[in-house]
């Protein structure tokens, strides 16, 4: 390992870690509600301007220790055969990425969550959603060993209220015997819709952190885009970043670990 990295490995010690989650519709630029009809062939077909985004997305993450992806592609005929968890790792700066592939439609389009670290997990698992629909999923990191470990779940949770239901307790049941826990990603439900869930909220005592207007980019009404953390990590600050292309914006967060956690990281 070079010394470069262990620096990076030591950062949580000496400074918050700065956290973002981002649903970046695959590279889609979308800036009003017509752009879903008129350029929802991008869904399929590659465009010319796509790497362009990403350079840029790059650019932004990073300046971020952990960072989820949503709505990334793993590398089809309709991102010009770019995976684009390792694209941004690569430009981003992150020597740590993990794609978990949701939806496989072969060649036209590979569904996919991502995790972009320069912290070394410890392990990573992929987790299968419960749905009427299949192609939802969780990436569940961990760093650090033992129970103050730092527990990172991405996820991308159902478009029905039936659906997020299952799929938060799923969620609910790997939480509930961990300690330092982050939630973050496109969990397509208000803040409000987290705390009426009452086995989710009993599992992850919330820390009061009210995420931002996330969706849509060009004119944010919902908060749909979360980073929820346990109640005993600290929060410094919450905000959401400019437009960068997608129909969500970034939601990005300081966090400052318990020295238990440090601690478990330094050991790691």
């Amino acid at each position: 390992m070079s010394h470069q990295a262990e620096d990076r490995g030591l950062a949580p010690h000496t400074k918050p870690l700065k956290l973002l989650t981002f649903n970046l519709q695959v590279g889609i630029q979308t800036s009003a509600y017509h752009h879903y009809l008129t350029r929802g062939w991008q869904h399929l077909l590659p465009h010319p301007r796509r790497g362009e985004r990403l350079d840029a997305m790059g650019e932004v993450l990073s300046g971020f220790d952990i960072v989820g992806l949503q709505e990334v592609d793993g590398g089809s005929f309709r991102s010009g055969h770019v995976n684009q968890v390792d694209y941004l790792a690569s430009h981003g700066g992150f020597p740590h990425h993990y794609q978990q592939l949701n939806r496989n439609l072969g060649r036209v389009a590979q569904h996919s969550n991502g995790l972009l670290s320069k912290l070394p997990p410890a392990r990573i698992e992929e987790h299968r959603l419960p749905g009427t629909l299949p192609g939802r999923g969780a990436i569940h990191a961990r760093f650090g060993d033992g129970p103050d470990a730092l527990h990172v779940f991405v996820a991308h949770l159902a478009l029905s209220h039936r659906g997020r239901v299952r799929q938060l307790d799923y969620l609910s049941e790997l939480i509930r015997p961990l300690r330092h826990v982050v939630v973050m990603g496109d969990l397509n439900c208000t803040p409000d819709q987290i705390h009426a869930h009452s086995r989710f909220r009993e599992a992850l005592p919330l820390h009061p952190v009210r995420p931002p207007l996330s969706y849509p980019s060009w004119q944010p009404r919902r908060a749909l885009d979360h980073i929820l953390l346990s109640d005993s990590l600290e929060a410094d600050r919450v905000e959401v970043l400019e437009h960068l292309f997608s129909d969500h914006l970034p939601v990005a967060i300081e966090i400052r670990l318990p020295d238990a956690c440090r601690a478990s990281l330094a050991r790691a």
